[in-house]
């Protein structure tokens, strides 16, 4: 699964992870819808544009980029897409560009042509390892924080955050949003674990309550299978399906040929 999947996948189902990191109120979420946007030349696409859903000119509109491998021409790409939708669209506010790196490495500026341009202040660039620990982090830094935290210490900082959600997030509805999301990203970082391994970390925990324990690993949830490992393959490729994830990121997380994704699904849909 490809890490933008991943963020843009959090900000639809909880948008004020995408304030939390402007430092902007978690009110602020309601004024705005997350989408994408199709853009009619050069089969350009804006993935995360966050859009006021509210007549209020000043509102920015937020175009959001998650880059967490090396390109030196994404900067050419951004304000190309941003100044073609401004064009196309002729949205009734302000512009912002979000970019979201997990380090300053990751960063690619051609200072020939971006560097004046990147320090607007209409420009925000977030590295995601210089965020506020995780022990004094607020809820939603911390689930991004996940998403780079090592593998070793990685289930730990899980269950804390299913603990503090729990505590802090009265909102039913957005908790268990919240904790099925620390669900997808356990299986984005420990793609080869076995599910002994992964059911033995989530016991006891808030993450027991989550879909993947209780669909794919529930004690005695694959007796009476020819193929233990099969059925549990094929159960979570069923699950990332569902959840809009391509066969070729699911191949690559299960390490496994696309063909073979593609012949899980599809006699998965036969069933």
């Amino acid at each position: 699964m490809k890490t933008d999947s991943l963020f843009y996948t959090i900000f639809q189902e909880l948008p004020f992870v995408f304030f939390a990191l402007l430092d902007i109120p978690e009110s602020t979420t309601n004024q705005y819808q997350f989408t994408s946007q199709e853009l009619k030349q050069l089969a350009l696409r804006l993935d995360g544009l966050f859009l006021p859903v509210i007549p209020d000119s000043q509102l920015p509109f937020y175009i959001v980029e998650v880059q967490f491998q090396p390109d030196p021409y994404l900067y050419d790409r951004l304000f190309n897409e941003l100044f073609v939708y401004i064009r196309q669209y002729r949205p009734p506010h302000p512009w912002r560009l979000v970019v979201i790196y997990p380090n300053r490495q990751t960063e690619i500026i051609n200072n020939l042509y971006f560097v004046e341009l990147v320090q607007l202040s209409k420009v925000t660039r977030i590295y995601i390892d210089e965020l506020s620990p995780p022990e004094t982090a607020s809820l939603p830094i911390q689930l991004l924080k996940l998403i780079i935290e090592p593998e070793t210490t990685a289930p730990d900082l899980a269950t804390e955050i299913a603990r503090q959600a729990r505590l802090e997030i009265p909102d039913l509805t957005i908790r268990e949003n919240l904790i099925n999301l620390l669900e997808t990203i356990i299986v984005y970082k420990l793609p080869h674990k076995s599910r002994e391994e992964i059911a033995a970390m989530f016991s006891s925990t808030d993450l027991k309550q989550t879909r993947f324990y209780q669909e794919v690993f529930t004690e005695g949830r694959q007796e009476g299978r020819q193929e233990g490992r099969y059925e549990e393959r094929k159960i979570l490729i069923q699950r990332l399906v569902v959840r809009g994830i391509s066969l070729e990121e699911i191949a690559q997380m299960l390490d496994i040929s696309e063909g073979e994704v593609e012949a899980i699904a599809t006699q998965a849909e036969k069933n």
